[in-house]
């Protein structure tokens, strides 16, 4: 019998205010999987990502993490197996960077076999892979947006859960760092499935394993890079 996966998204539906916003929605996201979604502005991106991530209740159909559906996970037992970065995290924020990643290992405090000797290696190791180390006492408040987004996404990985949910990480920066970004994502722990929102089609195809396209909350089509980025499916959306 083969292992649940970690995402299994099954018929969602979501509508606000009369509109549709996801139109039956249905994917499968494997372990290790960096699976970009794309599509243009208004076609449910975000809002599915918050629909996985548990912030936003879709009207029908099914979300399961690991195997549990999200209808009957507490936010506790959510945070131990997703993280979320959302679009426009805060800039400003007065603590040392080590301390912001560490907040990244808040959902497992006091849960048996977790001690602060685990907390210390993930964090570190988190802050290495995101390239940040050497900013560990800094403020965040005073680092660049390249920086931060590095930070932000080093506090996704000391989270360690095994599903991590990205939106739009890279928008508000520049093409090299937005590389740098997306280049620690992708070289996540093997254990790690990454969902991340893209606006920058090249980025996505030369970083993600498999797409999403998606249209006025439809989902047109799912698979390799080169099969989604198609001219006349991208024309036609």
């Amino acid at each position: 019998m083969s292992p649940e996966p970690p995402v299994s998204v099954t018929g969602v539906s979501l509508e606000l205010g009369g509109s549709v916003i996801l139109d039956d929605v249905s994917f499968e996201a494997t372990t290790g999987e960096f699976l970009g979604i794309i599509g243009p502005n208004g076609a449910g991106k975000s809002t599915l990502l918050s629909v996985i991530g548990g912030s936003v209740r879709a009207h029908r159909g099914e979300v399961d993490l690991m195997g549990n559906s999200l209808r009957v996970m507490t936010p506790k037992e959510q945070a131990l197996v997703r993280s979320f970065l959302g679009p426009s995290p805060p800039t400003d924020v007065p603590f040392p960077v080590k301390s912001v990643v560490e907040a990244g290992r808040f959902p497992f405090s006091g849960l048996d076999g977790n001690d602060e000797a685990i907390d210390d290696r993930m964090v570190a190791a988190a802050m290495a892979r995101a390239d940040v180390s050497h900013l560990s006492e800094r403020s965040y408040a005073t680092l660049s947006s390249g920086e931060q987004a590095r930070v932000l996404i080093g506090r996704v990985l000391a989270q360690g859960s095994p599903v991590a949910l990205l939106d739009e990480p890279t928008a508000a920066l520049d093409i090299a760092n937005a590389e740098r970004a997306l280049s620690v994502l992708s070289r996540a722990e093997e254990a790690t499935t990454v969902l991340c929102t893209l606006h920058d089609l090249n980025a996505a195809a030369y970083f993600c394993d498999r797409l999403l396209l998606l249209s006025d909350g439809r989902l047109i089509s799912s698979g390799s890079p080169e099969d989604v980025l198609q001219a006349d499916v991208l024309s036609e959306v």
